[in-house]
């Protein structure tokens, strides 16, 4: 099975230009003409699944405390996009299933990364499951991944979803791992990687994508290397008009 996403792929929405996994960063990625965006999804105290990376509120809100003991009415009274800056004020934390909506419409493919968080791994990948059948989002424009391997081989017992297994460093065993959920890719840390574990990786039949890559440097290296793709918090630094033979690949 295939695992082919776009060279160029915005990480949390466009998390350099735009509050992280909010819509208004779902809008900046189609503004700027992304075909993939990667989100994080994780579960309230409630059960209610949304789109938040950390397991603290601090950084991406004005909330305390932890994203998994609010309910969504509580959720929905946070601020989630004026730390970023005055011109995201009042931007919401955004349900995950107004966020499929919302990317199915616009027609973007989505990485989406399934962010346990101390949450109850099991409601979470219901939950989720229970909302991608709902919204019928396409499975062509889906990847799911999970740095936790249990959640995938939970999901493989829902749906057939395409899976990445992602990875800091790529491990011993992790053909056996990646076999055990049928991935069909390897998302690794472009920072701990060498072109021979991309040329291993890619021999054996499976799709490399890099994150979190930033400089156009970096860029280049990767994809010299081999890499499918790469996730940017600054996209526009690596498809401006003098390096758009990175995007085009």
């Amino acid at each position: 099975m295939n695992g082919k996403m776009s060279p160029i792929i915005g990480h949390r929405g466009v998390a350099g230009l735009a509050p992280e996994n909010t819509i208004a960063g779902i809008r900046k990625a189609v503004e700027m003409g992304l075909k993939w965006i990667e989100l994080d999804v994780t579960l309230l105290g409630d059960g209610t699944p949304v789109m938040f990376h950390d397991a603290k509120l601090k950084r991406t809100t004005n909330g305390h405390g932890y994203i998994n003991s609010i309910t969504a009415h509580e959720a929905n009274r946070l601020d989630a996009g004026s730390w970023f800056s005055d011109i995201y004020a009042g931007e919401k934390i955004p349900s995950f299933a107004s966020s499929l909506e919302h990317v199915k419409t616009t027609g973007l493919g989505l990485n989406l990364e399934i962010k346990p968080n101390r949450c109850d791994q099991a409601l979470l990948v219901k939950k989720v499951n229970d909302v991608l059948q709902q919204t019928e989002f396409p499975v062509s424009q889906l990847i799911v991944s999970s740095f936790n391997i249990d959640t995938l081989i939970l999901l493989g017992g829902y749906s057939s979803q395409r899976c990445a297994c992602l990875f800091e460093r790529l491990p011993r065993n992790w053909r056996v791992t990646a076999e055990h959920v049928n991935a069909v890719n390897i998302h690794l840390n472009g920072n701990n990687l060498s072109e021979k574990t991309v040329h291993m990786v890619k021999e054996a039949g499976y799709g490399v994508y890099c994150y979190t890559v930033n400089k156009l440097g970096q860029a280049k290296v990767l994809f010299n290397w081999g890499v499918d793709g790469v996730f940017s918090d600054y996209p526009d630094h690596l498809i401006s008009d003098e390096t758009s033979g990175l995007g085009s690949q």
